[in-house]
């Protein structure tokens, strides 16, 4: 292979290496105590990672391979630096479990994660559609072995089994709709896609249709979020962590990548669309967050909503709204993942998933009950945190787009989601403790959730920097 093939591709051969090498030390390694956390592996891993994300930036940006197939373009690089920074932050929590089964089996679990990540990186810079389905499957098949990881839970077997059936069904109809595709366009390269619309074809707005559908099972979209909920509350809470931000991301470069790069001028035919898409989403997500108990049930439907509000960004479909869009996942990755730290802490002290577990916890723990609020704050938009300017960009983006009514919406819904994340606030700042004993943070877990606070905070008091680099970044595709 010459170096201008390697070139493009050395983030993703330098993972797939770190995921080979983190295996074979797992395998070749002695037992260690059922109970003792990989400290070795889980450091190799995220040092490995950090390393890959180093080379995101030597790699060339607009490089290609295969005719454009495959691109670096600054889309890619800073989709590929968002994923690989959940990875880590998911590594660096996990470290703080001591479940048999990620302890015992921390190899697999590892070489899980990094592959599904691999399979993110290619999908960042897919342009043709045989290699975006592969990436999207190489991302989505580990997700369902980490699902059912913790299969000495009860419910862990249930909620994979389920998000395979749906993860299946949805990979079954993104085939459908690239078949339709292909049979308008006579070829899977995206650039064909453009002529195609203009001259009304059919069979393609068919194919986008269904791969839209598809992408919306990815994303957690309505009414294709069901795999959702299950999911979050039977897998591993550090797990969920990154499930909650990473792959959702990855839906939404695919989905950038098709109607807003790939079609070209006619992506106005899909506005309408995806605005629909928007508001019942965000109107479903809220509804069904309210009578949640589960805390990680909540937080699943609240991330349900969380991704009809960067819906509204790409109904938009302009510069500002896709960069809004970006900025949107950097803000939702340091509050989501953070929450899920949080609640990984209290699980651990408390033996439940219940909100009523978070009775009297500023009493007990000020500090984490301080960064469970700024979290909240955050995901539910109060300044001024990340998630404020978040949603406040998203909605600008819209205005200026005409968008009045599905801004509105979003508007009204924001407040509604205050009230089920104040309902954890109440709990922690205003009931009465039911032990007096400190919650105990691992160490692990307490440099997690430090690092999503000082991003949630620092991207709140000082977004321009992030502002910019999505600005950037949105610019190239609108050029």
């Amino acid at each position: 292979m010459t170096a201008d093939f390697i070139g493009p591709l050395v983030p993703e051969l330098a993972l797939f290496a770190l995921a080979v090498v983190v295996l074979a030390v797992g395998l070749v390694r002695r037992p260690r105590a059922a109970d003792t956390p990989d400290l070795l592996l889980g450091g190799l891993a995220i040092v490995g990672v950090a390393g890959v994300a180093a080379l995101t930036f030597r790699a060339g940006v607009a490089t290609s391979l295969w005719g454009g197939a495959f691109v670096n373009d600054p889309l890619a690089l800073f989709a590929k630096r968002l994923f690989l920074g959940a990875t880590a932050l998911s590594i660096l929590a996990s470290l703080a479990v001591s479940r048999r089964a990620l302890t015992m089996r921390a190899p697999e679990y590892l070489f899980a994660l990094l592959s599904s990540a691999l399979g993110m990186l290619v999908l960042a810079s897919a342009r043709e559609l045989v290699l975006l389905f592969v990436a999207f499957e190489l991302m989505s098949i580990p997700l369902y072995v980490l699902t059912g990881f913790l299969k000495d839970e009860a419910v862990a077997p249930e909620a994979a089994l389920k998000f395979f059936l749906i993860g299946a069904a949805s990979s079954a109809v993104v085939v459908y709709g690239m078949s339709f595709v292909y049979g308008g366009t006579g070829t899977t390269e995206l650039a064909a896609l453009p002529l195609a619309l203009s001259q009304g074809d059919p069979f393609v707005r068919l194919g986008l249709a269904l791969l839209l559908a598809g992408l919306g099972f990815k994303i957690a979209a309505f009414p294709f979020h069901m795999w959702a909920p299950d999911s979050y509350e039977a897998a591993s809470t550090p797990f969920v962590a990154w499930l909650s931000v990473a792959p959702k991301a990855a839906g939404f470069v695919a989905i950038v990548r098709l109607y807003l790069e790939g079609v070209g001028p006619a992506s106005l035919f899909w506005m309408p669309v995806v605005a629909t898409l928007a508001g019942l989403t965000i109107v479903a997500g809220n509804l069904m967050a309210i009578p949640q108990q589960n805390i990680k049930r909540m937080l699943a439907y609240s991330g349900v909503a969380h991704i009809g509000y960067m819906l509204v960004g790409l109904a938009a479909l302009s510069s500002s709204g896709v960069a809004m869009v970006l900025f949107y996942l950097v803000a939702y990755l340091f509050g989501n993942m953070g929450a899920f730290f949080v609640v990984e802490v209290v699980s651990q002290s408390e033996k439940s998933d219940g909100i009523d577990a978070y009775r009297g916890l500023a009493q007990r723990s000020p500090l984490l009950a301080l960064a469970m609020l700024i979290f909240l704050l955050s995901l539910g938009g109060i300044p001024f945190v990340a998630g404020f300017w978040a949603k406040l960009y998203v909605f600008w983006a819209a205005i200026d787009r005409g968008l009045f009514g599905l801004v509105f919406l979003g508007a009204v819904l924001t407040v509604v989601a205050l009230y089920y994340y104040l309902l954890v606030a109440r709990q922690m700042y205003i009931e009465a403790p039911a032990s007096t004993d400190a919650v105990r943070v691992p160490t692990w877990l307490a440099v997690a959730i430090a690092i999503c606070a000082a991003g949630v905070v620092g991207v709140g008091l000082y977004p321009e920097p992030w502002v910019r680099a999505a600005l950037q970044v949105a610019a190239t595709l609108f050029s």
